[in-house]
Formats: structure tokens, sequence, C-alpha cells
């Protein structure tokens, strides 16, 4: 579907439960530097960013489309490039992708953004394994605009902050999760459990 990169949403997939384990790289100062000068041409384009990653990832994962309720059921590509939902809902992704940039060289405050924004996608209801498909999309959508800029050392960084924040979300998913799983419980099945950890 255009991007060589597309299928690679998929692939991550199955390799996500192999890496569960391992240790996610932060991205490295050069990286860190990359990513910067790359955003400050993005930054120029981000409302058109944020359709067409959108537009994309709809075009190549439409199951994505079940977590969106306001046009789960549009199947024209073109209605969903004017929606303005999916307009506004692009633009709060690439404003978290900015934030997360600024962060890149606060990696504690990075962390807590993306743990927090993992947690209130537990609520969208909108599973984890969405969630590597949005770095792929984005890299597509960005490729065009940076031109000669890009290179496969700035793709490695963006793909390195994509895994980074993708995997902080995921820990903040998993940890609402298990928050409002012992919210569930009764109060007797809460004692019953505190009294068997002793």
């Amino acid at each position: 579907m255009g991007c060589a990169i597309s299928g690679l949403a998929a692939k991550s997939e199955l390799a996500d439960r192999s890496r569960e384990d391992a240790a996610v790289e932060h991205p490295n100062e050069e990286q860190i530097q990359m990513i910067k000068d790359s955003w400050k041409v993005i930054r120029d384009d981000i409302a058109k960013v944020g359709i067409i990653m959108f537009v994309r990832l709809f075009e190549t994962h439409p199951e994505c489309k079940d977590v969106f309720f306001l046009f789960r059921d549009v199947e024209d590509l073109e209605r969903l490039r004017t929606n303005r939902e999916l307009r506004a809902h692009g633009l709060r992704v690439m404003s978290f992708i900015e934030k997360s940039v600024a962060r890149l060289d606060q990696p504690e405050r990075l962390e807590a953004l993306a743990v927090e924004l993992g947690k209130s996608h537990y609520h969208y209801n909108a599973p984890p394994k969405y969630y590597n498909y949005v770095g792929a999309e984005f890299i597509c959508a960005v490729q065009p605009i940076l031109k000669e800029q890009w290179t496969t050392e700035l793709e490695k960084a963006w793909k390195t902050m994509f895994q980074f924040v993708t995997a902080l979300m995921k820990q903040g998913y998993q940890e609402e999760s298990a928050r409002q799983r012992q919210l569930a419980m009764s109060p007797k099945d809460r004692l019953d459990k505190r009294n068997t950890a002793l």
C-alpha cells in the first residue's frame, strides 16, 4: 500500500511478543538531535501529516476503525480525508508527538506523558496491539515531506522513539487495566487477596 514501512507494523506485532520482556531503548543523543531537526520541517505540515497518517492507518489496518466510533462506518477514504473529527484526532496525535519530541532529553517527563496516554487509551477501548501501527504510518507520511533529508539513520531514530513511547503506553494501559480489575473486585475479594499475600 505504498510505503514499505506499513508491513513492519504487522511484523512488529509478532516480534512484540518476544521483545515484551526486553528493555526498549531510549533514543541516543545523536538520534534525539536528528528527530528534533526533522520535526522543525514536519511541524509545518502537522495537520496534513495527521490526516495522511490516519487515512493510511485505516487503509492498511481497517480493523483499527473499530476503535473510532465516529468514523467506524465510513468506507470512502475521500470522505475520511475531509472528516473534521479525523482531522481533530490527527492533530491531537501530532500534538502528542510534538510533546514527545520536546521531552526526548527529559526521559522521566516523557515516560510520565506516555504512561498517562496509555492509561487513557484503556478508557477509549484502544488496545495496545494498534499502537505500533501509528508509528509506522507516521514514518510513511513524513518521508515525502522530508525528501532528501530522509535517511536510514533518521528512520531508525524515529522508529526508536516510537518503540520507546509505545512500550510506555502499553505499560500505562496494563497498569490501568490491572487497577480497573482491582476496583471491580468486591471488597471481600480484595481482603482475601490481601490476606494471601501475607
